[in-house]
């Protein structure tokens, strides 16, 4: 693999997606909090602490970014459904990353608040008709996605954060 920040290859934006292409990146968002658990499961503090990628996050950091990157996208899609075309607000994901906490709180707190998150989320997103998953929200760096566009994101950033952990396993020899 040439480029560790990408494992699985960079995410390449769609405007939309099909019934089945829809179905399957909700199952993978279902499958994210349970591939990300068994990534993770094993590893030592010391393990923890070391970064996928020179100069990248450590194991605990991507552990911790993952689900506040996915409660983001879940309030995306709550304003998206509930508000016409809503601005959402960005973060600086470096400095989450870097807030007190994560270096304070076990990893086995985020794994369950990934569960619990992507649970909620799930049954959202597949409640949802194909006419909610048109509606779009603005955001100030991608233009107006859909949610369809934003669901075949988050689908990809579950399996990308996911193979830095297991890529670094692999590369370690962690088993």
């Amino acid at each position: 693999m040439s480029d560790l920040r990408y494992p699985i290859g960079k995410f390449t934006p769609v405007p939309g997606l099909t019934a089945e292409q829809r179905a399957a990146c909700i199952e993978q968002v279902a499958a994210a909090p349970g591939q990300f658990r068994r990534a993770v499961t094993g590893l030592t503090p010391a393990q923890l602490d070391t970064p996928y990628r020179e100069g990248g996050w450590t194991v605990r950091q991507v552990a911790h970014h993952v689900p506040d990157s996915h409660m983001n996208a879940y309030l995306r899609f709550k304003f998206g459904l509930t508000e016409d075309a809503p601005a959402i607000k960005t973060y600086e994901e470096k400095d989450w990353a870097r807030t007190p906490e994560v270096a304070a709180t076990p990893v086995e707190v985020s794994l369950a608040l990934l569960d619990a998150l992507h649970a909620r989320w799930v049954t959202l997103l597949r409640a949802m008709t194909s006419q909610q998953f048109a509606r779009t929200i603005k955001h100030p760096e991608w233009g107006t996605p859909s949610l369809d566009a934003m669901l075949a994101l988050y689908a990809w950033h579950g399996r990308h954060h996911t193979a830095h952990v297991t890529g670094l396993r692999e590369r370690m020899g962690w088993g």
